[in-house]
């Protein structure tokens, strides 16, 4: 027998070995790819792992659907964006354990989505040739415990059901993290997780206690086992660098029976100017139980909205906003006095989300870029005045101030990777929504155009940015998906500080092959 009908018979094998594991898909998929494909595909199906769809299979409706229904930047849902191999959806933790075994071992790039608000789309795409989508959404467990006040917490859960899962338990704890009721948690919490919160707890990832952790090396591994430098690492060094989290523990936080929220607006003609100026140097000093935070609408003329909350009933809310900021001109019938959890649904609606906090789903898809700065110093009248001009061009667009100070001053910057903290007086996301893909180009360049407008107004060396506000524009790796750690320091020293140093060398020693890596992963010493 010829090496060539040998040859034949171990296809032959393999295939009817790919149809008993498979499937159809299993067969299509290995038809069409190559046998690094193949051995991904019975790797995944030889551990039990069913939920796979491929991207060429009798099933392609299913995967298109699933590929979109956690993607929220419609910029990469365009034909021209690189769309991954297979869309692994594992449904327990020892599935996800495997699905990412299996992927390292035959060499697939894993690109990991909890909620899939990335808002490069790092969550839905990769510069690599060949990569896999492993989505989470399955794993969304929360364990709550009241005897400790902790809660283990799957990668997969978003802040809605989250939040939903501790209001279940009590009403006199809470969670700090952010006001989407759809985000990720697996991915908020790699990048520190800011919400209204903040002034009086830190960022959500001052509050992890534990992690389970995929290492490198496909290894399940806990606190213990990953050492404290890469603890230190996941908790705001940026996702797709260290590992998949499986799931987070997370200390829970003292909340008082009546919280107070509100959302009101004021237009144009009300004296925007004035009153964020003066918002300037009241918000980042107010006490820390209180946030306000200023919404500004493009458009002509510009309008603004305050949005916020205070820990404590709402006579006690009045009284103390009256007096440190009477230009807001609050009254009664702009707030809302609620517990907790009431406060969660109330911010949530405000924002155009659902009032029920378990739907994951968030229809309001657009095409956006956003960026992000932090001010230290107040910004002029005439540059605010400034950035208005700009902001009536486009009605679609705006800008979120949200105030730093409280425990954020008191916090060292060096504590967590999450280095924004005293000496920063608000943070500022721009946010530019489109309805067609043909507008990207000039849509983009105008965002970039009042990104470097604001340059005089705002942090310098570096010029601070919040990475779980991805910008690719900050730079990004080669095509290959690598980066040299020169390289790096371009979005690095903008999104960690001082704290990029480190990063460099925990992400070396946990990781030297660069085995977790996207656009704007932490590279390893040995590949500068």
């Amino acid at each position: 027998m010829t090496l060539w009908s040998y040859m034949r018979m171990f296809s032959l094998f393999v295939l009817l070995w790919v149809v008993n594991l498979g499937g159809r898909d299993a067969v299509l998929a290995y038809s069409s790819q190559n046998a690094t494909a193949l051995a991904l595909t019975l790797c995944l199906s030889g551990n039990g792992i069913e939920n796979v769809t491929f991207k060429s299979s009798s099933s392609s409706a299913n995967y298109y659907s699933l590929l979109e229904f956690s993607l929220q930047n419609l910029r990469y849902a365009e034909e021209s964006v690189s769309i991954p191999y297979a869309l692994i959806v594992p449904e327990s933790r020892d599935q996800l354990h495997k699905s990412v075994q299996c992927s390292i071992q035959h060499g697939w790039q894993i690109v990991m989505r909890s909620g899939g608000h990335s808002y490069e789309g790092l969550s839905s795409t990769s510069q690599a040739p060949n990569f896999v989508i492993i989505d989470v959404m399955k794993l969304e467990r929360v364990e709550v415990d009241m005897k400790s006040k902790t809660a283990w917490v799957e990668s997969g859960v978003t802040f809605g059901q989250l939040y939903s899962a501790i209001a279940n338990k009590t009403s006199l704890y809470g969670f700090p993290a952010g006001v989407c009721p759809t985000v990720g948690v697996g991915g908020s919490l790699s990048g520190g997780g800011l919400g209204l919160l903040a002034r009086k707890y830190g960022v959500s990832a001052d509050h992890v206690t534990n992690a389970l952790l995929v290492d490198a090396n496909g290894k399940l591994v806990d606190r213990k086992g990953m050492g404290e430098d890469v603890f230190w690492a996941i908790r705001g060094g940026g996702g797709g660098s260290w590992g998949v989290v499986v799931a987070w523990q997370i200390r829970l936080v003292k909340v008082p029976p009546k919280i107070t929220v509100f959302n009101f607006n004021r237009t144009g003609s009300d004296n925007v100017t004035e009153l964020v100026q003066r918002w300037q140097t009241v918000a980042p000093f107010a006490p820390e139980n209180l946030f306000i935070r200023v919404f500004v609408f493009g458009g002509s003329p510009v309008n603004l909205t305050f949005n916020g909350m205070y820990l404590g009933p709402q006579h006690q809310f009045l009284k103390l906003v009256n007096e440190i900021f009477p230009e807001m001109g609050l009254v009664a019938a702009d707030c809302n006095e609620t517990d907790w959890i009431g406060s969660v649904i109330y911010t949530a609606v405000a924002n155009g989300y659902s009032a029920d906090l378990r739907n994951r789903y968030f229809a309001t898809k657009r095409y956006f870029k956003n960026k992000s700065d932090y001010v230290t110093n107040p910004i002029s009248a005439s540059g605010l005045q400034g950035a208005w001009k700009i902001m009536e061009q486009k009605p679609d667009s705006s800008i979120i101030l949200s105030p730093f100070g409280g425990i954020m001053n008191r916090i060292p910057s060096t504590r967590l990777p999450f280095a924004h903290r005293s000496g920063y007086l608000y943070e500022i996301q721009y946010i530019l929504n489109w309805e067609e893909g043909k507008e990207d180009a000039e849509s983009l360049a105008w965002m970039r155009m009042f990104y470097e407008y604001m340059t005089p107004y705002v942090s310098k060396s570096p010029r601070a940015a919040y990475v779980n506000y991805l910008d690719l524009d900050l730079g990004h790796a080669s095509a290959n998906g690598t980066s040299t750690v020169e390289q790096a320091k371009s979005w690095g020293e903008k999104y960690f500080g001082e704290n990029f140093v480190r990063l460099v060398h925990v992400k070396t020693k946990f990781d030297p092959n660069n085995i977790y890596r996207n656009a704007q992963s932490i590279p390893p010493l040995s590949h500068s």
